[in-house]
């Protein structure tokens, strides 16, 4: 079933298979869809509280560099001011669009950190979390990279290729957030393990602990890929964003070894679903609608 807008309604029609996405991917990058006549406008009024909600985050985040520490106030005023902007992005219909405002082009440390979220929460959604699992979800996706906190600026915007010990140094920001976040008092233990273990991956070859499967925390799982994705789709000091249909098809390929199969499916699957009827850019430039 439609919805007024021509797209898919999710309840009626359930996520989609692998042949179907691929299927979905060649015609992308073949760019053989008919072009569209309605281009679907923004929702502004959720973007102007997007930005504010990054600009919010930046001066969090700045406050825990000098203090050196998280005050729980700070996390109640995430809960109470930020994380409200991130679920209602992430039930915005347009979310395929939502995604694309959501690239990081400047302030990528803070921004990301918004972007993720909704990334997350949304999935979180899809997953069929309970309010109060989704909630710590927003939460911790928001929260996940605090411990950048603790690296310094020549580091995080450094436009080259890091030194080996740079790079080692960047990988101990997982631990630096654990440490920030585990000891406080009444917020849910996935906070700091997420922040700790959302680089570990499926096959044991993430960081820091080189984790596998059921010894990874469900939301680490969902937050590493609400991280990959997010981080692929923007700009970075140090790379361009890719296009969509190659971020896709990267992901698929480690969908089997780095990410949670079956999560990272229900992301794929849901995502590519908001292209059936919508406008998207082609490799070519053009936009489309897929059909």
């Amino acid at each position: 079933m439609k919805n007024r807008r021509g797209k898919l309604n999710n309840k009626a029609n359930p996520p989609l298979t692998i042949p179907k996405i691929d299927f979905i991917m060649e015609e992308l990058k073949k760019g053989e869809f008919p072009l569209t006549e309605d281009p679907v406008q923004p929702n502004v009024k959720i973007h102007e509280r997007i930005n504010e909600a990054s600009l919010q985050i930046k001066n969090i985040f700045q406050d825990i560099c000098k203090e050196g520490k998280i005050q729980l106030e700070k996390i109640e005023l995430i809960k109470a001011e930020v994380a409200p902007v991130i679920a209602e992005a992430a039930r915005n219909p347009d979310i395929y669009y939502l995604f694309e405002e959501m690239q990081a082009n400047n302030e990528y440390t803070y921004r990301h950190n918004i972007g993720v979220g909704i990334i997350a929460t949304y999935l979180g959604m899809k997953l069929g979390l309970s309010k109060e699992n989704l909630s710590a979800l927003t939460l911790a996706a928001t929260l996940h990279d605090v411990g950048k906190t603790r690296i310094s600026d020549s580091i995080l915007e450094k436009p080259g290729k890091l030194t080996a010990a740079e790079y080692e140094e960047m990988k101990r920001h997982t631990i630096y957030g654990y440490e920030l976040l585990k000891n406080i008092p009444g917020i849910p233990p996935s906070l700091a393990l997420t922040a700790l273990q959302h680089h570990e991956r499926e096959d044991g070859q993430g960081y820091p602990l080189g984790l596998k499967g059921n010894d990874i925390h469900h939301h680490s799982k969902i937050v590493a890929i609400a991280d990959v994705f997010h981080a692929m789709s923007s700009n970075r000091v140090y790379h361009q964003a890719m296009p969509f249909y190659k971020v896709i098809e990267q992901m698929n390929s480690d969908m089997f070894s780095k990410f949670n199969p079956e999560i990272l499916l229900e992301f794929v699957s849901r995502l590519m679903s908001t292209l059936v009827g919508n406008e998207v850019m082609l490799t070519n430039g053009r936009l489309a609608r897929s059909s």
